[in-house]
């Protein structure tokens, strides 16, 4: 996949994934990166981005095989502002559909 789209949709990705419902920073880069390559650092540095802006808050779950795993979980601000790409993505690919076909 050209770089340039993975560039402009990893932040919609993120926010999706999030809209499914809570997850951990590993368990979000490998669901991502299963269908995409993408480097785990990117995501991180999309999720401090979307942290700063208050899109999600963040918990700790103990883990018994390890270090307690910080958990993503979306605001209200995150939901509305994930609404608000997913509805501008849908309506962009349909304008590049009708160009492209």
């Amino acid at each position: 996949m050209n770089a340039q789209f993975k560039k402009g949709v990893l932040e919609l990705c993120v926010l999706a994934q999030l809209a499914k419902g809570d997850k951990y920073g590993y368990e979000l880069t490998e669901t991502i990166s299963n269908e995409m390559t993408v480097a785990a650092g990117t995501l991180y540095l999309i999720l401090r981005r979307l942290k700063e802006e208050a899109y999600f808050d963040t918990y700790l779950v103990e883990s018994a095989g390890g270090p307690a795993r910080k958990y993503y979980r979306l605001t209200d601000s995150g939901s509305a502002y994930y609404q608000q790409l997913r509805s501008g993505w849908t309506e962009f690919i349909q304008q590049v559909d009708r160009l492209i076909q």
